[in-house]
This record gives structure tokens, sequence and C-alpha cells, in this order.
């Protein structure tokens, strides 16, 4: 029944957005005809009977309920229409740019599991051991904090410009699916990683362990029955991270220009093409709906009949002196950095273009002459302050909805599957580029694991013993919500949207890197980062400043995660 329930939401998440797309003329108040004449006849007079005219041929007199209807019986039967930009079946272009990606998304996929396996099984041998078993340290957590369009363009520097290994660009043989398949699987492969050691470490900790230990139990087995208790709470997250190797294809593809479905739908977004964006949109987060139902149904079997979750174990911590060290390392020289920066000027100096790092420009020029540091620093407002705003409006989103579980759980669930670059086409196409929409495109997607959250902790507090002694002394409903449920919810879920900061920075930088968010000549991290890759080989710190930049606060976030805290002592 639930697994029938999430399945019926989904399909109506799906059919909304697809709904929201067809009208999307009308509710951003643009004549389409004018936009469809443009892109097939950039010469032509924008004549009132040419725009007749091309109003008729795509049957837009209609009204935009008909065409709407229509378009979604056509979809409902297999019939992906005609693109209104080039007048050719969408069919031709999607299902060649689908069988790409599935064939991309397939290898980024392996990647994940190949580093998820490399980690999970000596951490496996250590509890069937009976040894302690860590969250894999700096390698894995540096893997988890690398977002999949800064691997993709480290990738071209270094693999591509720098030591010619590897095409940069294209799509025709093996050798071009390394570099794809690397920039978008090495994040998920190091978040699964590390999601599979903590289980690992949790399910040590039950007494069967022990036992079958003590009952002379050969390794195998023992590492067998780990794996098994592991996978079920593992699944669910496995088919968050096929759902972001789903939106990663959007800025992958279009750095190493593959003909995928990514790059045919950041296109379509640009020209407006609402058909071929449409059949984009459906396959793309087709893909993520059936990855998330299939772990969910995996997990379900796997969990047995009971659906008994893995026991909470006390997660594995390092030690504070490491990592205060290692927040030091990170943190420290990206603050100095940006303080830098601030104090310094960024203005135009085309005399000075490309420079290398002197006295003067700490880090060099860019390609009009201006300060890399300074940019940087300035930079930091509009990434980091962008993303605090996403932050503030996902909390506030979440908290209204944690105290309406029975919304807020399917609602996550089927959003939870929306990628932030397609969430950012979305809005571009509604809204136009800009800063604004790519904080609510990054709230779009940023609300759902927060709002699941709040339902839970909103249950929690509900149940509390104290609350019924409290209605019993009288305390009406109103005073019981202010001061005791609302307290115990929104400091939790503060903690929650914290740790998710990075995340929304990272969802804001890779929209400007697609051109989705902050104008190409702003500071913003990831639109610089774009904008210096043409000049990667003259000034590679232009380009790899931004991206240090991005590496560091993640990490300096993971290492604050995992500090231990204080223990009390005990009385």
């Amino acid at each position: 029944m639930a697994l029938l329930r999430g399945l019926l939401v989904r399909l109506a998440v799906l059919a909304a957005v697809l709904a929201a797309i067809g009208l999307m003329p009308w509710l951003a108040r643009r004549d389409p005809a004018l936009t469809v004449l443009r892109a097939r006849y950039p010469g032509r007079e924008t004549t009132p009977a040419a725009l007749d005219a091309v109003r008729a041929e795509l049957g837009l007199d209609a009204g935009p309920l008909a065409l709407l209807r229509d378009r979604l019986a056509g979809l409902a039967r297999g019939d992906l229409g005609t693109s209104w930009v080039s007048g050719e079946p969408v069919a031709g272009t999607v299902l060649p740019a689908l069988a790409v990606s599935l064939t991309v998304m397939g290898a980024a996929f392996a990647v994940v599991l190949a580093i998820a396996g490399a980690a999970a099984l000596p951490a496996l041998r250590r509890a069937a051991d009976g040894r302690r078993v860590g969250t894999g340290g700096v390698a894995v957590a540096g893997l988890a904090a690398l977002p999949e369009f800064l691997v993709a363009a480290l990738g071209v520097a270094v693999f591509a410009a720098w030591l010619g290994l590897l095409p940069a660009y294209g799509f025709t043989g093996p050798e071009h699916l390394v570099l794809p398949a690397l920039a978008m699987g090495l994040s998920g492969g190091g978040v699964l990683a590390r999601l599979a050691r903590d289980a690992v470490g949790h399910v040590a900790a039950e007494d069967w362990v022990r036992q079958w230990r003590a009952a002379g139990c050969t390794r195998r087995r023992i590492m067998r029955g780990l794996l098994r208790r592991a996978l079920p709470p593992l699944l669910p997250q496995l088919a968050i991270i096929a759902v972001s190797i789903t939106g990663a294809a959007v800025a992958v593809e279009t750095v190493f220009a593959v003909p995928g479905l990514g790059r045919a739908a950041l296109a379509a977004a640009d020209a407006q093409d609402l058909p071929v964006l449409q059949a984009c949109m459906a396959l793309l987060v087709g893909l993520g709906f059936t990855a998330g139902l299939l772990a969910r149904t995996a997990a379900d079997r796997l969990a047995g009949p009971a659906g008994t979750p893995t026991a909470a174990a006390p997660p594995v911590h390092g030690s504070r002196r490491g990592a205060l060290l290692w927040i030091a390392c990170t943190a420290a020289p990206l603050l100095a950095a940006v303080g830098y920066g601030l104090v310094r000027s960024g203005a135009v100096a085309t005399g000075s273009r490309l420079e290398a790092p002197s006295a003067a420009h700490w880090l060099g020029t860019d390609e009009l002459g201006r300060d890399v540091l300074a940019r940087l620093g300035q930079g930091s407002l509009w990434t980091v302050g962008a993303a605090v705003a996403a932050c503030a409006v996902s909390y506030a989103i979440a908290l209204a909805l944690g105290f309406v579980p029975r919304l807020a759980h399917p609602l996550a669930e089927a959003c939870n599957s929306f990628p932030v670059a397609i969430a950012g086409m979305l809005v571009v196409v509604l809204l136009g580029r800009g800063q604004t929409g790519a904080v609510l495109a990054v709230v779009a997607v940023s609300w759902p694991p927060l709002a699941a959250h709040a339902a839970e902790l909103t249950a929690r507090a509900r149940t509390a013993g104290h609350l019924e002694a409290r209605l019993a002394l009288g305390a009406g409903p109103w005073h019981l919500l202010r001061r005791h449920t609302l307290p115990l919810v929104a400091g939790p879920l503060a903690s929650h949207a914290a740790l998710r900061l990075p995340g929304m920075a990272l969802g804001i930088a890779s929209l400007g890197f697609l051109g989705l968010g902050a104008g190409p000549d702003s500071p913003e991290w990831g639109a610089s980062l774009a904008r210096s890759l043409p000049y990667l080989e003259r000034a590679p710190l232009a380009a790899l400043a931004p991206a240090a930049a991005m590496t560091a606060m993640t990490l300096a976030v993971m290492a604050a995660v995992a500090l231990p805290g204080r223990r009390r002592p005990a009385r």
C-alpha cells in the first residue's frame, strides 16, 4: 500500500511539473509565438501576420489549456510531439540523447559502486574481526565534498589540457566515457562509502555479531550477515545518489559536450522549446522516480517482514584535536583569502590581463585584468550569501510543513527526486536568469529532507510524556505549541539546515556555472569558474581559486560535523 501511494504521489508531481512547463510562457507573460519565430527565423521581421502564422502552425490559437491537454495526452500515448524550434519530431532528438545519457549514467553508477565497495570491504573485515570501524578519513570526506561540475572542470584541466591523456569533448568512443563517468560518480561514491562504513559500524555493535564470533563462525559468513543488515538503510541513499547523477548529467554533459538528455534539456530551456523540454524532463525525472521506487522495494525485501531497522550505535568520530586541525587547515586559509579579497579592488584593468601571481596580485588576474583574490572575496558574498537566504527560506517551509506530517512526508519523498539543475532550468524558463532564480531553485530541492526531519521531530515532541501532564494541568494547545513543541522542533531542525548550507552553496555555484544563476560577469564562484575555463592554460589560478574555495568550505563544515562534543563530568 505504501509503495502504491508513493507511486501515485510521484506520478502526480511529474504531471504537475509537465503541466507547469507547458504553461510557462503564459505564466511568464511571454508570447510563445514570438519565441518560436525568433528561434526559427532569426532575420525575419516580427510582424503580426508572421506571429499569427506561427500560432496557427503550433495550434496556439486554441489557448494554453487546450494545448497542454493535447501535449499531456500525447506524452501518455508515447507521442513526444514536434519541436517548436526545428520543426522535427522530438523523438528523433530525445531518444538518441536518452541512450547516451543512460550509458554515461551507468558508467557513473559503476564508479559509485566501485568506490563504495573499496571502502566497505575493509570495514566489513574489521567488523567481522571485532575491530573498530572508522568513517574513512580524509580521502572519503574529500570525495564526498567534490561537486560534479567542479570535478568535470578539473578533469578537463588536468587530464585533457595539461596531461593530454584523455579527450575533453565529444562522445565517439569508450575513451570519451572516462572523464564524464568519473565526474558524475566520484562525489556519490564518496558519500556512499562514508554511509556504508557508518552502517557497518552500527551493525557491528549488535549482539548477534559477538555471538556469531564466539560460536566460531567464519569471517566470510559474518561479513555476509553484516552486509545483509547494513544494506536496507543504504538503499534509499543509493536512490538519492542515482537522482544526483541524473541532475549531474546537465552540468557534466555540458562541460564535455556529450549529446545526452541533460545537454538537450539545457538547450531546450535556452530556446524555450517546450515540447523538447517536456520530453527531457519527463525522462530525467522519471529515471529519478524509478530509482527511488526500486531502491525502496529492495530495502523492504532485505529488511524482511518485520522491517527491522539497523540498530543505532553511537557514531564514530575522530579525535577532537584532529578535527580542529582539519578545520583550521580548510577554513582558516579560506577566511583569510576572503577577508583579504574583500578589501582589494576588483576593477577591470585590460592592460594587465591574465597576469601571473605577483606582490600586487597574489593570485594573478583574470581575463579582464581583475584581481583574482579580490573577486574570490566578493564572490563569497554572492555564493554564501545566496545560500544563507536559500537555507532560511527552506527552514521556514520545512518548519511549517513539519506540523502537517501527512502532507510533509509524501511531498518530501516525491520532490526529493528533483536535482537542483532541473529545478534551475524550470525557474529560468519562468523567471529568466538571475541570482534570485538560483535561490528559488535551490529552495525547491532543499526543503524536502528538512520537512521530513521536521515531521519526525514534531511526532516525537507530541508523544513526549510531559505534554500529557501539561494538558492535565489545563495548558491550552497554543501554549503547548509555543512553549514545548516548537522549541523541541526548531532547534534540531536549525542544526540540520546549517549542515546543508554547504550543499546549498554548491547548488548556487553549479547554477552559476551552467549560466542559470548569477550573470556571467558576476564574481559568484560558479560563474567565475565557468568564465575562467577557456583561459585555464594561461591563468590556472583564476579557475582553481573558486574551485579550491568551494571544496575548502565543504570540507570545513564536514569536519565541524564530525567534531566530538565535550564530555560532561559525571555528577
